[in-house]
């Protein structure tokens, strides 16, 4: 009865934006950051709206090149720095973007391999340092949580023993799938990348100020062939339903415009699993997200 209800309430809110009455195919650019949540969100949102979603799927960075470069899709949904960059350069209606989950991350190992010790930068350090083999996104394609390991790698001072043991997933593939086979003995991503992969455990997120949160945004690009649509799908995201899975997923809502930490918490119903660990991001957001 109650999934009943909400799928009611949906249809209701898509009758009051008559959204209904002209059924379209959104052209959508989505981060794979994002891909467990809107996989999930997809069906309901096509069969409240009547509206079909055509998702391509990649890594943010290189989705939010494109869009400056001329593709025009009816929807980005890639990071909120992404999305702002473009607004300012017109490419993105102002209006539109909007800021949609939070997300931090994390290290995952195959189902029943042992979990290292990533409590403290060190015993990362070390744990990376025994690894044969260590999955993320490419930096120089512009995955955000790639990006962020190799500082992090960097930072320890094993950025180049790191590299040379590196393996990229194919372009909107995801790190954790390279364990499956062998590939790989550690993979590094935001969480519900990681989540996503089933015969893979999570161990845990980067330690202490190791840590960055993401934050994943949208908007509508500027010369859409279907604007209304497009912005129907993006207040979709926002309702109730779409906040629920977002959770789900082990990722965040945006916080409440107030200064202060905001609380991550991933977790994997799946595997009786929870993570909960505050993460100060004033500092990296900026009051407006914290």
């Amino acid at each position: 009865m109650e999934r009943l209800g909400r799928t009611a309430a949906i249809g209701l809110f898509f009758l009051a934006q008559g959204a209904m009455a002209n059924a379209a195919e959104i052209k959508v650019y989505a981060t794979i950051g994002m891909g467990a949540v809107l996989k999930e969100l997809q069906p309901k949102f096509e069969q409240a709206s009547g509206h079909k979603l055509d998702i391509t799927w990649g890594l943010a960075g290189a989705l939010a090149k494109r869009v400056a470069d001329g593709e025009t899709p009816d929807a980005l949904v890639a990071i909120r720095g992404g999305v702002d960059g473009l607004v300012t350069s017109g490419r993105i209606a102002g209006p539109s973007a909007v800021t949609l989950a939070l997300s931090g991350v994390g290290v995952s190992v195959r189902t029943g391999a042992p979990k290292p010790d990533i409590s403290t930068p060190e015993k990362l350090k070390d744990a990376l340092l025994a690894a044969k083999a260590i999955a993320y996104s490419d930096p120089t394609k512009g995955g955000a949580s790639g990006v962020h390991f190799a500082k992090v790698a960097d930072r320890l001072g094993i950025g180049e023993a790191v590299k040379a043991k590196s393996k990229h997933p194919e372009t909107a593939g995801l790190p954790g799938k390279l364990l499956l086979d062998g590939t790989a003995d550690l993979a590094i991503a935001q969480v519900p990348e990681l989540l996503e992969v089933q015969g893979t455990d999570l161990v845990g997120p980067l330690p202490g100020d190791l840590q960055n949160i993401t934050v994943f945004a949208g908007g509508v690009v500027s010369g859409a062939k279907e604007p209304d649509a497009a912005a129907a799908f993006l207040k979709f995201l926002q309702t109730p339903e779409a906040v629920a899975t977002v959770k789900g997923k082990g990722m965040e809502p945006p916080p409440p415009s107030a200064k202060g930490s905001c609380l991550l918490r991933a977790s994997h119903h799946h595997h009786h699993r929870v993570l909960d660990q505050r993460l100060e991001c004033a500092d990296q957001l900026g009051a407006e997200y914290c």
